[in-house]
């Protein structure tokens, strides 16, 4: 039996493409471990250049000397809470490196994704930064790799649908600035079961406009975005 998905707000405001969505494949990120399941990634790019760059610097200068987060789109983005919940988890304090550089990046997921065990681990060894909400019995969310210090809710705090929880970063196993977002059946990530959601309103750039659309899922190619309410 198909799994029906659970429909909540987008967490993000502005510009954003999904290179990582399940829209694509499932799982998404390759793994049914640790809630992966259905997981996003969202980060920002510049979408009128060729490469979409994830940051302002040249390709050279991010080829041999990487660039600072500074200088990439979304780092310090705010982050909004898709509906009200309970805070489960919130875990602040985990250090950022201040260069994103493709090979000492790499070279980390690729030795997490090897070694890392969820069940001895900690998990901030992978997440950084990151904040866990529980929507209603049995629906988690979190939202990984947050940016150090940004985390502005606390454990059994009542949030509200569009709060600000925290800023996008660059903390763990992140290749550069992004939000890694999922929806799971429980808070214990090293057991959870990943589930399946949509968005219940966004825009889509196509022939030159923006489309609203409802109850959708990005594809990893989509221009998509939701402005911020006046």
């Amino acid at each position: 039996m198909k799994e029906q998905p659970i429909t909540i707000g987008f967490p993000l405001r502005g510009e954003w493409l999904a290179p990582t969505t399940p829209a694509e494949k499932i799982p998404s990120h390759g793994t049914d471990r640790m809630g992966f399941r259905y997981a996003f990634d969202f980060l920002q790019v510049n979408f009128e250049g060729k490469t979409k760059a994830f940051h302002s610097r040249s390709f050279l200068s991010y080829f041999f000397l990487g660039v600072p987060l500074e200088s990439c789109y979304c780092w310090g983005e705010k982050i909004y809470a898709p509906c009200d919940g309970e805070v489960i988890v919130a875990r602040d304090g985990y250090r950022e490196r201040k260069i994103v550089h493709w090979i000492r990046d790499f070279s980390i997921a690729v030795k997490n994704g090897l070694f890392f065990n969820e069940h001895k681990d900690d998990y901030q060894q992978i997440a950084g930064n990151y904040i866990v909400i529980k929507a209603s019995e049995g629906v988690y969310m979190a939202f990984v790799h947050l940016q150090k210090g940004s985390v502005t809710v606390s454990v059994g705090q009542n949030i509200t649908k569009g709060m600000v929880i925290g800023n996008v970063g660059h903390s763990g196993n992140s290749t550069s600035p992004h939000l890694h977002f999922q929806v799971m059946d429980t808070s214990d990530i090293a057991h959870a079961k990943g589930l399946p959601c949509r968005f219940e309103e966004y825009e889509v750039y196509q022939a030159g406009g923006w489309t609203k659309v409802q109850n959708r899922i990005p594809g990893s190619t989509d221009r998509i975005r939701l402005l911020k309410e006046d």
